[in-house]
């Protein structure tokens, strides 16, 4: 059953935002992590961060998913920096 997002208190409206983000930004860090690595760090961190406030509201799931992706993002990017800098030497 869905429900209104207007008839969602504002901290449990704004704790969704931040679980649908966290995913978001989960993903961007992925593609961003191999890009450029300190952009995809700062996605990543950013993602984790709002993950953790997303896991307060009713998409537990969704916040969890984006914490995931978010890991990973920073791992792909600390694996690829630490593969160029050992490429120039």
């Amino acid at each position: 059953m869905e429900t209104d997002p207007a008839s969602l208190d504002p901290e449990e409206r704004s704790n969704k935002f931040y679980a649908l983000a966290s995913a978001g930004l989960g993903i961007l860090s992925l593609c961003g992590g191999i890009i450029s690595p300190a952009f995809g760090s700062i996605l990543a961190i950013l993602g984790i961060v709002l993950g953790i406030f997303g896991r307060r509201s009713e998409n537990k799931r969704s916040a969890t998913v984006g914490i995931s992706l978010s890991i990973i993002g920073l791992l792909t990017a600390i694996i690829f920096s630490l593969l160029l800098y050992f490429a120039k030497y």
